[in-house]
């Protein structure tokens, strides 16, 4: 008995795109006039179709990069119903042979009344380069031709222009979807694919408009780094109770403590431990007699957990507990103590609000529980960009750049040289950390290897988090990530003591948020408790990695744990 083989289906790819905006049928030869006349008219334009190709692979490779488009077109110019879309075609950035260093994406489809009446639709969005980046502009704005009739060739109708909206680019971007794929490595694979093309493509348009950048070679031979003066390290890993594999690195120098140290969000530990420093803080702290303990939450830059969605909350609410215990059944301490800076702070007193035992003093850098952000209009067009890369399957962002740079780290490095800042940010690497969460250091705090170092510091930052820091920032205050206020209300739990560390020329989280916090936890808990130090001349991330650090802030963070020892 013959057997028919069914060849596997191909890879597909789709998404739903909604614009709206206005058309006139008195004006059939100018675009912007006829938008114009379509909204002195009130005459609207509106579309929803879903671009569908089933054989991804073609449409990549051919130089037509053709789709598939259905859906529906709401004009009452045509028709006081919806008209419905057939024969649809869309081509994915195809060349345009009239102009230089010129882009489209072309929409062409038949549109048919509920009389019968068929319409011909033609649109376009012209990606090339302007000056400046109007990247957003350009990939959400279609000229839109009508012909009355079914072909290209029939009589032009009427013009205008129509628009994605942000809510309707925000739905947008949810929408993409990979088909027929058969496992979740082949559907992330294929969707960064996409992106790859997607986002190149705009980057060779782009791109030339800037001047070559200094990058980071991976080929030269590895930095001579120093030994630490400090015994061999103790590595323990260890699992949260949503499964999350977390480390600590121990440091015993003596019997104080147990204290911890927590760096900031995108980085790992070695924000605190660099070697490029004279004396780094778990020496520092070290030297005196400190059982020190370096934990890397699931943000931490050296872990796997760092590239997956999480937010604020699974810090507090899952690793801290975890780290606590961890700390207190190997050390037999009653409690340990805490140095959290940026994330790694606040994350921490979220935790506490939430009923984490077991602290029982704490030193808390820059980010607290009212953080204030000079750069939150930065934070949103980051998060507009990332917003933008989600669609193309990217749900992380990443400062590190270096000569086998790609897509990502192209797009990356045109669009960032336009951020304003006072900081001498001439490498990619200072570039992506100004566009990811603003003006982490003051250069001239750092020393030059410090500063050569930074792409060893910083690692990958997923997009659930920036959503979440975001609504705190726009809340004023912490909240969970679905924006109820569930910490606040237990400010007798931070009932420790607690040492704020801020620097006094901190450009990302101002010092004004821990005077909230510490006026507020005064209040509460009793002033006796908490003291405030506002260090001059210092940022945010320099307080740790300065070249002058251990001279000017290390003794205030050993004072303060000294206290409880």
């Amino acid at each position: 008995m013959a057997t028919t083989t069914t060849a596997p289906e191909k890879v597909g790819i789709q998404f739903t795109e909604t614009m709206r905006g206005y058309f006139s049928t008195k004006v059939k030869n100018d675009y912007q006039l006829a938008a114009q006349q379509g909204i002195q008219d009130n005459s609207k334009f509106e579309f929803t179709l879903t671009v569908t190709s089933n054989d991804l692979d073609k449409m990549l490779t051919d130089e037509s990069h053709k789709a598939k488009l259905v859906g529906s077109v709401t004009a009452p110019a045509l028709s006081p119903t919806p008209l419905t879309v057939s024969d649809g075609e869309f081509n994915l950035f195809i060349v345009d042979p009239a102009s230089v260093n010129t882009r489209r994406m072309v929409y062409r489809m038949k549109m048919t009344a509920a009389d019968g009446k068929v319409y011909y639709f033609e649109g376009f969005k012209v990606v090339h380069n302007d000056p400046g980046f109007d990247i957003w502009a350009d990939t959400t704005t279609l000229y839109i031709t009508v012909h009355d009739g079914d072909s290209p060739n029939s009589p032009v109708l009427g013009q205008g222009i129509i628009k994605i909206l942000p809510t309707d680019f925000l739905h947008q971007l949810s929408t993409l979807e990979v088909t027929n794929t058969t496992n979740l490595q082949q559907k992330i694979e294929e969707t960064a694919r996409f992106g790859s093309f997607f986002a190149g493509v705009l980057f060779n348009v782009y791109g030339g408009i800037f001047a070559p950048s200094k990058i980071f070679n991976p080929d030269a031979p590895p930095r001579q780094k120093r030994p630490l003066r400090m015994s061999a390290p103790e590595v323990h890993f260890f699992k949260t109770t949503d499964g999350v594999q977390l480390r600590l690195i121990r440091y015993q120098g003596g019997t104080k403590g147990p204290v911890m140290l927590a760096p900031g969000f995108g980085t790992s530990t070695l924000a605190f431990s660099i070697d490029t420093v004279e004396t780094n803080l778990p020496e520092f702290l070290y030297a005196h007699g400190y059982d020190v303990w370096l934990f890397d939450y699931r943000a931490s830059a050296d872990l796997p957990s760092a590239t997956t969605q999480f937010s604020a909350d699974e810090i507090a609410l899952y690793d801290w507990p975890a780290a606590v215990k961890q700390v207190r059944a190997i050390t037999e301490s009653e409690t340990v103590q805490v140095v959290g800076h940026c994330v790694g702070s606040m994350s921490f007193l979220m935790a506490m609000l939430a009923g984490l035992q077991g602290v029982r003093s704490a030193v808390c850098s820059q980010l607290t529980t009212h953080p204030r952000a000079a750069t939150l209009n930065e934070i949103r067009a980051g998060l507009r960009l990332a917003s933008f890369l989600t669609v193309l399957g990217v749900d992380t962002l990443d400062p590190d750049f270096d000569t086998h740079a790609d897509w990502q780290d192209k797009l990356y490095d045109t669009v960032l040289r336009l951020y304003p800042t006072k900081e001498p940010y001439n490498n990619p690497v200072d570039r992506r950390i100004l566009f990811m969460y603003g003006e982490v250091y003051k250069i001239a705090q750092l020393n030059e290897a410090t500063h050569d170092a930074v792409h060893e510091i910083f690692g990958p930052a997923n997009m659930t988090f920036f959503r979440h820091i975001s609504l705190i920032l726009r809340e004023g205050h912490i909240v969970n990530k679905d924006g109820k206020d569930v910490y606040l209300p237990h400010l007798e739990r931070l009932a420790i003591p607690i040492a704020l560390l801020h620097g006094a020329d901190n450009a990302f989280f101002l010092p004004e948020g821990s005077a909230i916090t510490y006026k507020l936890l005064c209040e509460k808990n009793g002033g006796d408790l908490y003291v405030r130090h506002v260090i001059p001349d210092y940022a945010h991330m320099d307080c740790f990695m300065g070249k002058n650090a251990a001279r000017d802030i290390f003794p205030t963070i050993l004072a303060e744990l000294d206290k409880f020892n």
